[in-house]
């Protein structure tokens, strides 16, 4: 049976996809945190401490849990975005794309011949998607790339008129560090509406709940709220500070 990319299906219903960004190896923490409810979680292979193998194994739990599993991968290079879409990733997030050109190569690393120049070899893939023919591999597939330098946004209405893309997904702190922290929120501005103009999907990476509410309200669609890290982290310091308040005896 031929399954559907469950974030196209939510988008096709006009929903927000709400998801979590996964930097730590392991299956079971990507398991547990899937199965908290997330519409995807995002195995991190540029900054994430993980590679490849431990990458598909945190793809097969994130699916097994409920969560669509998504991966951002190291580069647009065509062998990185392959591999990652043949191992079950219902879509891939490419970073620091900043001209046309650039959003062009990445979707001729999604789609196959003659609309692109992914090589075939669904390994898990078909698996997933119950389907080895190369036009339903090739519909699910998600293709992102990151807007995150001053050139992306000059260039932006570019990028999203790419024939074949998905969606922009906004890394703030890569952006802030190139326009600096006051022309951010313009930005931002800017690139969500060249998502809506050219009518793909504009995505943003949040750091806590409130922030990633907000950002569905102004029209984003693939929101992630937080990270596994910084739940981690956050919730051992405060469990850590709750004991450390309790009366001594």
């Amino acid at each position: 049976m031929v399954r559907r990319n469950p974030l196209r299906e939510l988008w096709e219903r006009d929903r927000t996809a709400f998801g979590l960004w996964a930097t730590v190896p392991g299956s079971f923490g990507a398991e547990l945190l899937a199965g908290a409810g997330f519409d995807y979680l995002c195995v991190d292979q540029q900054h994430g401490v993980l590679d490849y193998a431990a990458m598909v194994p945190m793809l097969q739990a994130a699916r097994a849990a409920g969560a669509a599993p998504l991966t951002r991968v190291l580069s647009g290079d065509p062998a990185l975005v392959t591999k990652a879409l043949d191992a079950g990733a219902w879509g891939v997030i490419v970073p620091l794309v900043s001209d046309g050109a650039a959003a062009a190569r990445v979707v001729s690393a999604c789609r196959f011949p003659p609309r692109g120049s992914r090589s075939y070899g669904p390994v898990r893939a078909a698996e997933v998607i119950g389907s080895s023919d190369p036009g339903v591999v090739e519909r699910e597939a998600l293709c992102f790339v990151m807007v995150e330098t001053a050139e992306g946004v000059g260039n932006v209405e570019e990028i999203a008129a790419t024939p074949g893309l998905d969606g922009i997904y906004i890394g703030p702190a890569d952006l802030s560090l190139s326009l600096g922290s006051g022309e951010l929120e313009r930005a931002v501005g800017r690139i969500r509406e060249a998502c809506e103009d050219a009518g793909i999907v504009p995505g943003i990476h949040c750091f806590s709940g409130e922030e990633a509410r907000r950002r569905a309200e102004e029209g984003f669609r693939l929101v992630t709220v937080t990270s596994d890290a910084a739940l981690l982290r956050e919730g051992a310091r405060r469990e850590l500070a709750a004991a450390r308040r309790a009366p001594s005896r």
